[in-house]
């Protein structure tokens, strides 16, 4: 029996990939000078706020031990490849329909190895996307030095000489100082923020994806053991023949196929929010609640209270479902 460990040699754009075209890979996955342990980890981690402006020293450690998450992710989908073909090869020598299914799953645990290095290419996005602001901060320490080195020289003046000519000179590059300062204070603050909900809107748009996909994986790979036949044997008795092959075989294809054609549009889990807003008198927000008046229900469902409606509401606006439909050949 022909045995295999991905999907396809050559893959077609999925429909996600159509819609919105993949970032490029990832920058952590090339130019490793330290090797792939804990080792550079800690390194990277303890360094990144040791050097540079003050300013940016804290972003700059974020963005650093960003890296350490993506070489971990990335050490996990290498070694998650090589359990799903080391799985694929013990299976080989057990039962007929062992052997298939195994195989198989070995085919599903392949392409999670798959799906988390191309979650690290989206991710990616996410860090440079911070690292951005992180070098905005760092352009912006100049002029805050400058400011507070002429104050500090008025200062010590003052002190010394009060009637010292500088001082006016002084002044008057304070003046200059502050205006370019707070014409960079304003470009960061609104640099900042644009950037933050870029960065993790790249973020929790990778984890949406990666997470619709793994579910469906998972439900795939349940259906697939569904042909084992676990039922206790008496010693001497024999098993049925198993005939499960063009099963296992159409729900490799039904899952490739779900993967391929899943888009943001069709997700089954669509984001909902349920806010009260109390304004006070002052213009804020009171986080009590008002008192519910008689007939009165509330506007905060628990999930164990409204899973139903969520479901219905769901399937009513076309979403996909995560549970795999067999088609069996």
């Amino acid at each position: 029996m022909h045995r295999t460990y991905s999907m396809r040699n050559s893959r077609a754009p999925t429909a996600q990939q159509m819609a919105t075209p993949p970032p490029p890979p990832s920058s952590t996955k090339t130019g490793r000078f330290f090797g792939k342990g804990s080792i550079a980890h800690t390194f990277r981690r303890t360094t990144a706020g040791s050097f540079g402006p003050e300013l940016s020293r804290k972003l700059a450690q974020l963005v650093k031990m960003e890296k350490n998450v993506m070489r971990s992710i990335e050490l996990v989908s290498r070694e998650r490849r090589e359990v799903a073909k080391q799985l694929s090869l013990w299976g080989e020598e057990c039962d007929d329909d062992v052997s298939d299914v195994t195989d198989k799953l070995g085919v599903l645990v392949y392409e999670v190895g798959e799906l988390e290095d191309q979650f690290i290419d989206r991710y990616d996005q996410y860090r440079v996307t911070m690292k951005s602001i992180r070098n905005i901060e760092a352009s912006v320490q100049p002029s805050r030095d400058r400011k507070q080195k002429i104050t500090d020289q008025i200062a010590q003046l003052k002190y010394k000489d009060p009637n010292s000519p500088k001082i006016v000179v002084l002044e008057q590059e304070l003046v200059r100082a502050e205006a370019e300062s707070l014409v960079a204070e304003a470009q960061l603050s609104n640099i900042t923020r644009e950037k933050l909900k870029a960065a993790f809107a790249y973020q929790f748009d990778a984890l949406r994806e990666h997470s619709e996909k793994l579910a469906m994986i998972a439900n795939y790979g349940l259906s697939l053991l569904d042909l084992i036949d676990d039922s206790a044997v008496t010693p001497g008795e024999t098993r049925p023949a198993y005939d499960g092959y063009e099963s296992s075989k159409q729900i490799i294809i039904d899952c490739e196929n779900a993967l391929a054609n899943w888009t943001f549009e069709n997700a089954a889990v669509k984001p909902s929010m349920s806010l009260r807003e109390n304004r006070n008198s002052e213009g804020g927000f009171d986080l009590e609640d008002e008192p519910l008046q008689p007939g009165e229900t509330d506007e905060w469902a628990s999930d164990a209270e409204a899973p139903k409606e969520t479901v219905e509401s769901g399937t009513a606006e076309g979403s996909t479902e995560v549970k795999p439909a067999i088609v069996v050949v």
